[in-house]
Parts: structure tokens; C-alpha cells; sequence
């Protein structure tokens, strides 16, 4: 083929890289042949309960409407969202996952010559959505693997349009405090929107974590993203949301395309957000696990990245891409992060008690190895 079709490209688009996934556990069977049923996947920060029941229920009711389109307002999952957030209806904005409310974002407010401003070591969606529309990415430095949050206040210029930040932060579990937060908001200025990306907020119970929502009617520029892929346990239905001034939704809603969100994933997240014990469960189960991960990672000597979220960051002390392929060759998947600019990292997801002891167990194998 004579034509360069990577040439014609935008020129932020040829300088980006796919966004790698977790693998899959069929992959690697494939590739070792391995028994799928014997492998443990701790890659994608994923709910290790599988699906409510109250969900399972509500997919299955919706199986004889599969030939219809889905509703594309996605009414009554953004009037359960409005009630469930304090928020007004139109305040709330449906995505494919909260990925899509990011890229919405950067298609509505992202433009050569303007730039957003984000942290090393954050969610690698941030530069491939700002990058995509032709903007510039300013990776701040991090301080301690977090956000420096006063470091990215100097970041901003007057081509600053949107600052991305993470709370907890993926793929490092780190947080900042409700104080931080406050003092952060109070001076950004009023025409750089704040997307507070708060993926893992449901982990997180007192007030050790500040609920972005919370400052929505003092902020009309922050917006608040959110999904029901981790403690909901949804990712394979995709389906997250934004919570914003009804300014910056109305924006938004201009961007996102019709039937963002398929009929199984509304009628899913519904039943989801309503079942409380759920929730409940998901996090004593992340709470149990992350004490066992810490505690046999300390037996090893090892240490790790104080986290929030539903994962762990392990600091091997050497490359981890061997570690992480010795592991892969006993049937246990994790994921490397050298990618994140962290190469002596391994992000582990949390699971069950059987998943995590494995875990550990392999680690203890090909570390004497």
C-alpha cells in the first residue's frame, strides 16, 4: 500500500500510542496454554464479586427490547443519578464508562493551541484526550507519586482550558484531602474547567476523601466524573457519568453522541446504584483484601503505594517486566505500569481471598526464582 494513511493523520493522533488493556485471561490461556479456569486476573482494577443479582435481574427484563434503540436521553437512569447526587436533571451527563466524559471534555473544550493540564502518573486517558484533538499536555511532576496540586496551578497559563485530577488517583491509589481540594478550587481560574475524576470515590468511606459533589454549587466550573465499572462491578457494560453546572452538561450533551449508553447498561446502572448491600459488600471486600495484600507483601520486604482506590501498587525494586511475564507464566495477571513512567511498579487489583492468596504466593515464587 503506497498510501500513508498515518501521515494524513492529525499530527497529535500520529504521536499517540493505543491504550493497552489489562489481558485478558483467554489471551493468555491461548498464548501458554493454560486452563482459563485456573488463572487469577488482578490487571484491571475490576469488582472481583461479579454482578448483583438486582442487576442481573434487570438485564434480563430488558432482552426482549433488543431491537429497539436504547432511550438516548437516558432518562431515568439521569433522574435516579439527579436524586442520588442532590443535583438537578440537567446537571447530569450519561457516558460509554466515564472514558467517554473525558473525551467529551477534550471534544468541546480541546483545540490546537490550547492546552490541559494533568499529573505524571495519572489515568493515561487524560493525554490520549487531549492529545486526539490537537491540544498540548502538560504532565505536572508528581510529588510522592500524587498530585502536585500546586505545581499544576503554575501549569496553567491563559491557553489552559481544562485540569485533569484524579481523586483517588490510577494507577498510583494516591489522594488528596477535602482541605486540598478547597484551597485547589478556590484558585483555579473561573474560565479552566476542573474535571474531578472520582472513578474510585465509592471505595472511600468518612471523611478522608472530599466528595467533589460537594462543591458543585460553589464551582460552576468542575465537574465531577464518575462510572459504575469498579464498585459497581459494571465495566463490561461501560457506563459512567459526569456531574456539572447545567452550563457545562448542555456542552456536553452538544458532543455526545446518540445512544451513548445501550439499553442493558441504563437499565443495569439503575438497578446497580439502588442496591445498597452491594456496595456495602464490595467494600468489606476490598478492605479484607487490601489488609491481606499488605500484609504479605510486608512479610516479603516489599512496599507499596499507600492506596484508596481498589488496587495496589507494588514497588518490586527492579524492572518489573520479568517479574510481571514469570507471573503471567503461573497463571496470574497484573499489570505492569513502566507505561505510567513507574517501571519498578506493579498494579495489582484487589479480589477475593483465594485470588489475592495466589497472588501473593506466585509473587513469592518468581521473586526467589
Amino acid at each position: 500500500m503506497s498510501c500513508d494513511f498515518l501521515g494524513l493523520a492529525q499530527p497529535g493522533v500520529q504521536k499517540l500510542s493505543p491504550y493497552v488493556p489489562g489481558k485478558p485471561v483467554d489471551e493468555l490461556a491461548r498464548e501458554l496454554d493454560l486452563d482459563p479456569a485456573s488463572i487469577v486476573k488482578l490487571a484491571s482494577n475490576e469488582n472481583p464479586l461479579g454482578p448483583s443479582p438486582k442487576v442481573l435481574e434487570a438485564i434480563s427484563a430488558e432482552l426482549a427490547e433488543l431491537t429497539r434503540y436504547p432511550d438516548g436521553n437516558g432518562f431515568a437512569l439521569k433522574r435516579q443519578l439527579a436524586a442520588h447526587c442532590g443535583v438537578a436533571l440537567n446537571q447530569v451527563t450519561l457516558g460509554n464508562g466515564s472514558n467517554d466524559i473525558l473525551e467529551l471534555v477534550a471534544r468541546a473544550y480541546l483545540a490546537p493551541g490550547l492546552n490541559a493540564v494533568f499529573s505524571e502518573h495519572a489515568f493515561a486517558v487524560y493525554p490520549i484526550a487531549t492529545q486526539a484533538v490537537g491540544a498540548q499536555g502538560r504532565a505536572v511532576p508528581a510529588k510522592d507519586y500524587g498530585h502536585d496540586l500546586d505545581g499544576m496551578l503554575a501549569a496553567i497559563d491563559e491557553n489552559t482550558r481544562v485540569i485533569f485530577v484524579a481523586n483517588p488517583n490510577n494507577p498510583t491509589g494516591t489522594w488528596f484531602g477535602p482541605q486540598a481540594l478547597s484551597d485547589f478550587l478556590a484558585r483555579v481560574p473561573e474560565r479552566v474547567l476542573v474535571v474531578l475524576d472520582e472513578a474510585y470515590i465509592e471505595y472511600a468511606e468518612g471523611d478522608e476523601l472530599p466528595d467533589g459533589l460537594e462543591y458543585l454549587s460553589r464551582y460552576p466550573n468542575l465537574l465531577v466524573s464518575r462510572t459504575f465499572s469498579k464498585a459497581y462491578g459494571l465495566a463490561a457494560l461501560r457506563v459512567g457519568y459526569g456531574i456539572s453546572s447545567a452550563p457545562v452538561a448542555d456542552v456536553l450533551n452538544r458532543v455526545r453522541q446518540p445512544f451513548n449508553v445501550n439499553s442493558l447498561a441504563l437499565a443495569a446502572a439503575c438497578a446497580a446504584l439502588s442496591d445498597s448491600e452491594y456496595l456495602a459488600d464490595s467494600r468489606r471486600v476490598n478492605d479484607a483484601g487490601m489488609a491481606q495484600l499488605q500484609d504479605g507483601l510486608r512479610a516479603m520486604d516489599l512496599s507499596w503505594i499507600p492506596s484508596r482506590g481498589n488496587f495496589i501498587a507494588v514497588d518490586l525494586g527492579r524492572e518489573s517486566m520479568p517479574l510481571y511475564q514469570a507471573l503471567l507464566r503461573e497463571g496470574v495477571i497484573v499489570r505492569p505500569v513502566a507505561n505510567y513512567g513507574m517501571p519498578h511498579h506493579l498494579r495489582v487489583s484487589i479480589g477475593l481471598p483465594e485470588e489475592n492468596a495466589r497472588f501473593l504466593e506466585a509473587l513469592a515464587k518468581v521473586l526467589d526464582a
